[in-house]
């Protein structure tokens, strides 16, 4: 029932948003790859990672090389993952390829810059120079989102997350531990293959910057937060979240762990505004108040985000 609800239909709406925060996340990617990672020896990770050192060791366009290393992986992930796996898939990592090869040349046209017919000559379209942080940083950023993008869209940019989740099925390891292996593994192929310290440093930074961007992406920016609180006037703090914040929450039958006495606990969500408010009144009304505030990446319903946000 679940997969049924989530397969949109054919042009409608829904559809039309799906694809084009497809097309547009292949876009951003390829951006990140292409003109941030690949002049720089920045190895990020996944099929792209070894394309960039193909690149510069043997002259291989990075899409074109993608492409070769994603269509037999995605068959496989195919044949071992099921038909689950998604056409949505191949059509990501295709456009991913194609927007790769294409990108560095468009943007050096548009400047009216020459284009270097030597192969092994990578496209350096911002031309940074020795500004290789910037374009670590820049990258990691850019590429962060153009994931995020694809995975709102309920797709995969395909390449060694394909890989690892089929090790994942065949050795029922964490999936997260099994991606970092892998990435790591490409960041010291790298580094083998440039023999430069800097490789691999600036490689995994740019991992973590696009983890980071992809979390805040899919997550948002922690702006709620949750209140538990247990105080002996839990009446008058109830009162005051539901009428001067506006605000509505649970009570919770607690029991003390010293004492075994009967209390209730207020679990409350409210916005980043409202939360040095609360604190400051529960300070007054209760001083001796046991309060816990937790980060809520999302809070869906009456009052904050539409169950059906993404």
């Amino acid at each position: 029932m679940v997969n049924i609800l989530l397969k949109e239909k054919p042009f409608t709406r829904e559809w039309f948003r799906t694809y084009a925060l497809l097309i547009g996340g292949a876009f951003v990617l390829a951006l990140g790859y292409s003109c941030f990672m690949a002049p720089y020896k920045i190895v990020p990770g996944g099929i792209y990672g070894i394309t960039i050192v193909l690149q510069h060791k043997w002259g291989f366009p990075i899409g074109m090389a993608a492409l070769c290393f994603n269509l037999p992986l995605s068959l496989l992930g195919l044949r071992v993952l099921g038909a689950g796996f998604g056409v949505k898939t191949f059509i990501c990592f295709i456009l991913v390829a194609v927007f790769s090869d294409s990108l560095p040349t468009l943007l050096l046209t548009l400047m009216g810059e020459p284009i270097p017919t030597d192969p092994m000559v990578t496209l350096d379209p911002f031309k940074l120079g020795d500004e290789v942080l910037l374009a670590c940083i820049f990258g990691g950023v850019v590429m962060g989102v153009g994931v995020g993008m694809i995975m709102k869209s309920r797709a995969s940019s395909g390449g060694t997350d394909v890989f690892s989740n089929i090790l994942h099925k065949w050795t029922h390891r964490p999936l997260g531990q099994l991606q970092m292996m892998v990435d790591s593994c490409i960041v010291i192929f790298g580094f083998l293959m440039f023999q430069d310290w800097k490789v691999p440093m600036y490689s995994w930074l740019s991992i973590f910057l696009m983890g980071k961007t992809i979390d805040i992406i899919l997550q948002g920016v922690n702006a709620e937060k949750s209140f538990f609180i247990i105080s002996d006037k839990a009446e008058e703090i109830r009162m005051y979240v539901l009428n001067d914040l506006h605000r509505g929450g649970s009570i919770l039958p607690i029991q003390g762990m010293y004492n075994r006495a009967e209390k209730e606990m207020i679990m409350t969500m409210v916005n980043r505004r409202q939360m040095v408010t609360l604190q400051q009144a529960i300070y007054k009304i209760d001083p001796n108040a046991f309060v816990t505030i937790f980060d809520a990446n999302q809070i869906l319903g009456k009052g904050f985000k539409r169950l059906d946000a993404e």
